[in-house]
């Protein structure tokens, strides 16, 4: 079953899935010799999955260091946010369908303290400063697919829903893999959205509304027409199935999974292949179902059955294209999926849950076809990952191509003996460390606390 945090140590920890806590007053004053004294080591232990608890503890003593330096300020506050992992869903959340996710142990962190102006910053070792104004929160043009977008739009969608907003500089540092399919745009939006929630508005908004408040962002100002599950797995914490029926209240559901107890290595291999110019290739997929929705005269798929959608494919595949069709065909299939292996996993049945991820990649691959880009075809690097893997594992295990798709990432089951030949066996394809494990985090985005 899921291993339920302490309330106390992690601010941010909701009730169910719909609660956020206040911050007790006074609470991170002694958060900074907490970390160095070993203070937050079971948080550590806790959120990191077994990880090395001295690297953790420097790792984030580090950004303090780094932080009070640059600032000059006091003691900050610390927050952070996790990337996610699809367990199932591949593209069916724009939509409303139904997915199965994680956030996972790779987060994004932050040294934090409020400046008393109107200027938000983020300030990351390596890139460079992203810096806005709030008395300015129009989307800006010249933003488009860049931090500041996403950082300006979180900070409009507080506005928006009443909330106050107020300067402050933040010092990051991310292990969520960009481009892995592991979310980090989403993993900094939902940060950026927690500091606003605890700095200005006591936590009163729930992790649902913060991943509303980085769609919104994602979407109107980055221009990435996203759906809202990374966002939602980010903020939530755990293993949740999520229904996205209603896409202002979606339902979600904490679901036990325990991959390491079941004798299994969940992780993504990084395929490290281009990703310039597949925006057309993501964004023509929701398009491309909701044509076929429109030709059935609803607006989302969800909105259809099943029946009614095969009943009506003589007439209309000439409207909107076989490809519509195939992709459509996909969402069906795999919202009934999200269910199966939902089902399987509250059970404790192993072998049907990867069974269940193995028809999901088939779905991708063949359906769906988001392995690889038509206008690419000399790279088609998740399709040979796909074909390794399952060289590797025969019936052991599973992969299925992961998040987006075209390229990043693949996600695969491994027993956890054979993992570190594994590990090696793709590195010789795709490079050191291509294999990146991941943990299920149980906890939510929020502030760290002592």
């Amino acid at each position: 079953g899921l291993n339920q945090p302490k309330p106390v140590a992690f601010s941010g920890r909701h009730s169910e899935i719909s609660k956020t806590m206040n911050t007790p007053p006074n609470a991170h004053s002694d958060i900074r010799s907490a970390v160095e004294n070993g203070g937050c080591d079971p948080l550590f232990a806790s959120l990191y999955g077994g990880e090395d608890i001295g690297f953790h503890r420097r790792r984030w003593t580090e950004l303090i260091e780094t932080h009070v330096r640059r600032t000059s300020g006091a003691s900050p506050r610390l927050f952070s946010a996790p990337g996610r992992t699809e367990l199932a869903g591949n593209h069916t959340d724009h939509n409303r369908g139904r997915v199965l996710a994680a956030s996972v142990q790779l987060d994004t962190i932050a040294a934090v303290n409020e400046t008393g102006d109107d200027t938000a910053e983020l300030i990351s070792e390596g890139y460079p400063a992203v810096r806005i104004d709030l008395s300015g929160l129009d989307p800006v043009p010249s933003e488009t697919g860049r931090t500041d977008a996403l950082l300006r739009g979180v900070a409009a969608a507080f506005v928006r829903r009443g909330g106050r907003i107020g300067g402050f500089s933040a010092s990051l540092t991310s292990r969520v893999l960009k481009g892995s399919g592991l979310s980090s745009s989403a993993s900094l939006e939902v940060l950026a959205a927690s500091i606003f929630n605890v700095l200005f508005n006591e936590g009163r908004f729930d992790p649902v509304e913060l991943a509303l408040m980085g769609q919104e962002a994602e979407n109107r100002y980055f221009g990435k027409p996203s759906g809202l599950m990374d966002q939602t797995a980010c903020a939530v914490g755990g293993a949740v199935a999520i229904d996205f029926a209603d896409p202002r209240k979606p339902r979600v559901q904490p679901i036990p999974a325990d991959f390491a107890a079941a004798g299994f290595t969940l992780a993504v291999v990084d395929c490290r292949a281009d990703h310039a110019d597949l925006t057309p290739e993501y964004a023509a997929i929701p398009r491309e179902m909701h044509a076929a929705a429109g030709a059935l005269g609803v607006d989302h798929l969800n909105e259809a059955s099943e029946d009614e959608f095969y009943a009506a494919i003589p007439e209309i595949r000439g409207e909107i294209g076989d490809r519509a069709v195939l992709r459509s065909l996909h969402f069906f299939s795999e919202n009934r999926r999200v269910d199966e292996m939902t089902s399987a996993l509250k059970r404790g049945d192993t072998a049907a849950y990867l069974a269940g991820v193995r028809r999901s990649g088939d779905s991708s691959y063949r359906f769906l076809q988001n392995v690889c880009s038509p206008d690419k075809p000399r790279e088609q690097a998740l399709a040979l990952a796909l074909a390794l893997s399952e060289r590797f594992l025969g019936a052991d295990g599973a992969a299925r191509v992961h998040g987006g798709g075209f390229a990043g990432t693949i996600q695969v089951y491994v027993p956890a003996p054979l993992f570190p030949d594994y590990s090696d066996y793709m590195d010789e394809f795709f490079g050191p460390g291509c294999a990146v494990p991941l943990s299920i985090r149980n906890h939510p985005a929020g502030e760290l606390l002592p």
